[in-house]
């Protein structure tokens, strides 16, 4: 499959234009997480039919309720509590959580399986009803960059190349351990207590966004949605050449939905710039910036990505290394 990227701006474009009434932070994630496309392929034969999708219009058929969320959002805000968060990931899961108990298919959410009082087996993050059928997804929100590499010098599956910004795992490895482990949980003698009919079917929902050099933007990926939440990446000295003039930096439980921010949170680039270079000096995790333009009284995010410290790019190299 050949993906050819040619306007990074083109999703948050299209999300402005169809969520503009969304003001509140957490209602525009999960209009996110049901309108942003899936980040894999699910007719890709590498995932062996275990990739989930939201059913299609999902996000148009409940605009009406995250309008009227939007409006009145303490209900939501209760149910996050999302002083508790400090993962993006969990945070997501409970935004799906939410959507899903209001669509009445919601068994269980976040059950551990144990096998004794200190042996932990695993965790169903969904237990959804579908139809008849009782079915177990795994749910990840996935943030990762591509690095850098000539396709015929290694024997790495693509997905190896998309390392995360922290450098912990791969998009490979990560969903070689969701196919081969996580979704086998339900076959494990001590999660049958914990289902209260015989499991259907165990799939995985990806989300999130994919991020590329510049010059990189047309590249072959196996198993990898056409349509996926796409940006930039760069070291420091490279910023005047992705981001705009205004810009900001995402905290980690804003990376899900494209940025509507008032004008008081947007900095000049040259500022912005300073702030890294300090930030680099004792953290050497990559830092997620937003571009920003001003719109209907608000600055809205037109594109993003992740601003790399000088050595990363050697420390993405020596990861890569061991599996190479």
């Amino acid at each position: 499959m050949v993906v050819m990227v040619t306007d990074l701006s083109a999703f948050q474009a299209q999300f402005h234009q169809r969520w503009q009434g969304l003001t509140d932070p957490h209602v525009r994630s999960l209009a996110w997480l049901l309108d942003a496309p899936d980040l894999l392929d699910v007719a890709a034969p590498r995932w062996q039919g275990k990739i989930a999708s939201l059913p299609a219009g999902s996000a148009h058929r409940a605009s009406d309720w995250l309008a009227q969320i939007d409006a009145a959002p303490a209900v939501l805000h209760t149910f996050l509590d999302v002083h508790r968060f400090t993962r993006l990931g969990r945070y997501a899961e409970k935004l799906l959580a939410f959507y899903f108990a209001h669509q009445g298919t919601l068994v269980a959410h976040g059950v551990q399986v144990q096998a004794g009082k200190d042996d932990t087996v695993g965790e169903f993050d969904f237990l959804l009803q579908d139809g008849e059928a009782l079915v177990h997804w795994e749910f990840a929100t996935k943030f990762y960059l591509l690095y850098p590499h000539h396709q015929s010098s290694a024997g790495l599956q693509e997905a190896e190349y998309f390392v995360g910004p922290n450098l912990s795992d791969t998009l490979g490895a990560k969903m070689r351990k969701i196919l081969d482990r996580q979704l086998a949980l339900g076959q494990h003698p001590a999660a049958l207590k914990h289902l209260p009919q015989a499991l259907f079917a165990a799939q995985a929902l990806i989300k999130g966004w994919l991020f590329y050099r510049l010059d990189a933007l047309a590249t072959t990926v196996d198993g990898v949605s056409p349509h996926h939440c796409r940006g930039w990446w760069c070291s420091l000295q490279e910023l005047d050449a992705h981001a705009a003039d205004c810009c900001v930096i995402l905290p980690r439980l804003s990376w899900l939905a494209p940025a509507r921010l008032p004008f008081s949170a947007g900095h000049a680039r040259s500022t912005l710039a300073g702030q890294l270079a300090d930030n680099f000096q004792t953290d050497t995790m990559p830092v997620l910036v937003a571009s920003l333009a001003e719109r209907d009284g608000c600055l809205v995010e037109t594109s993003r990505g992740f601003v790399v410290p000088d050595d990363w790019q050697q420390k993405a190299q020596q990861r890569l290394a061991p599996i190479s």
